[in-house]
């Protein structure tokens, strides 16, 4: 059916309590691995690539991949640029054909976060494409953005509502404690915040920092309205150590179709279990009906 825009998955998925996963993939053969999974299953998915994997793998080429996948299975499938601090490269991913862009301007202060937000939403207003931004800072390491313990800093409630009323952005990533990469402890995760911050604002929510989240806490956060949770690292770990297992028991099995094909299953395994867990599976035609009726319809398109 070809890439789409996550803003009506999203929609959708806020409004009837389940999630979307959003995997960040950083070879071709992982965009195959994660909509092979979704088809599986039956599920919505969202594709994702960092700064940096745009800029190893090129964005036409990334585009043409994901497109070719989604037209070969029959699910709903969007493409989104996770983390990009830079207006050049969003411009460059949305003219290839991404589906969504994230502009992350939380680095800066409250203010100049609205004007690089609204600079990216005065071209996104024009296009059937999905925008993200962050509120707070999530802590961790994604590509080449570090954010310290010390400097990671959970979003303001009230900010949220003014942020979304200047900014009219259709989805916000706030951030409430979670951490980008694998959890040194027990991720702190502030439900009370989600909640309020759900409370207060519609649009759907995006829980950064899902790897290795204790399945229980992964669910009560999509309960309360993250819509949108995005897994990196385990989804690149699960990849990796196929390889590297492959090689400790089979060292002089070098034929890359033995060793990426586990790959690629590892992969898939991890992403359907990510799946079911935020309550997706099943919901691909329920989400091609809306997006179909949604663009259908100009009142539900505004």
């Amino acid at each position: 059916m070809g890439l789409i825009s996550s803003t009506p998955m999203l929609e959708k998925a806020r409004s009837e309590g389940f999630g979307i996963v959003a995997f960040n993939v950083h070879s071709l053969d992982m965009i195959y691995a994660v909509v092979e999974a979704a088809d599986e299953v039956k599920a919505p998915v969202i594709l994702q690539t960092t700064v940096g994997s745009v800029k190893s793998l090129g964005a036409e080429n990334i585009v043409a991949a994901a497109e070719k996948a989604s037209n070969q299975y029959n699910v709903p499938v969007a493409l989104h640029l996770d983390h990009c601090t830079e207006y050049s490269v969003i411009v460059q991913c949305i003219r290839a054909g991404y589906t969504s862009v994230m502009i992350d301007a939380s680095m800066h202060p409250f203010e100049e976060n609205v004007r690089k937000t609204n600079q990216v939403m005065e071209i996104a207003k024009h296009l059937d494409i999905n925008v993200e931004a962050e509120l707070g800072k999530v802590g961790g390491v994604e590509d080449d953005i570090v954010v310290s313990d010390e400097d990671a800093q959970k979003a303001v409630p009230a900010e949220c509502v003014e942020f979304i009323k200047r900014t009219k952005v259709p989805t916000l990533a706030p951030a409430i404690g979670t951490a980008h990469g694998i959890y040194k402890g027990e991720p702190d995760i502030d439900f009370i915040r989600i909640q309020e911050i759900a409370h207060l604002v519609e649009v759907p929510l995006v829980l950064h920092g899902g790897s290795a989240i204790p399945d229980e806490d992964v669910k009560r956060c999509v309960s309360l309205g993250m819509a949108k949770m995005n897994v990196s690292t385990e989804l690149k770990n699960a990849y990796s150590a196929a390889i590297r297992n492959h090689f400790i028991e089979t060292p002089e099995a070098l034929d890359p179709r033995q060793y990426l094909s586990k790959a690629k299953n590892a992969a898939k395994d991890l992403a359907q279990s990510k799946i079911t867990l935020v309550g997706c599976a099943g919901k691909a035609t329920e989400i091609q009906e809306y997006e179909k009726e949604k663009h259908s319809n100009p009142i539900m398109a505004n």
